[in-house]
């Protein structure tokens, strides 16, 4: 005859914990990546709308800017990690231009949470967002 006493609720609340902490930690990660892939795709719309609302280059560079620091602030974004790419096609036009069509593409990398920032683990453990959006200018653009 065996001896089948134990402690059930002990072995369960063990074999909980153990599968629990990992699938919390993986909830939090992807939350962390999507939060920050929804605010480089947030930024590369936004960044390409105020292109071709502006009425100049100048004055687009400019709302540029301030879109990408509105967004990194409501998103989180690290501001420093952002990379913000324009161009224009055709490719012999002037950025921006009228008739062209705009591309913006913005990336950024998002660093695991709870990775420690020692010995470059945290570069490591980072993973690589990157949004783009397409904006076809007006052909009456920077006339007004």
């Amino acid at each position: 005859m065996t001896d089948d006493d134990g402690s059930a609720a002990l072995e369960f609340i063990a074999v909980g914990v153990i599968l629990l902490v990992p699938l919390v930690y993986l909830i939090i990660a992807l939350g962390a990546v999507q939060e920050q892939t929804l605010g480089v795709e947030a930024a590369a719309r936004h960044t390409a709308r105020a292109i071709a609302l502006a009425p100049d280059a100048g004055t687009a560079a400019m709302r540029s800017e301030q879109v990408i620091a509105s967004i990194s602030d409501q998103y989180g974004l690290d501001a420093e990690s952002i990379e913000v790419s324009v161009t224009c096609a055709p490719l012999e036009v002037a950025c921006p231009s009228a008739g062209a069509t705009v591309t913006v593409t913005v990336a950024t990398s998002v660093s695991l949470p709870l990775v420690p920032t020692i010995f470059g683990v945290d570069e490591a453990a980072s993973i690589d967002v990157e949004g783009a959006a397409v904006q076809k200018m007006s052909r009456l653009w920077g006339d007004g």
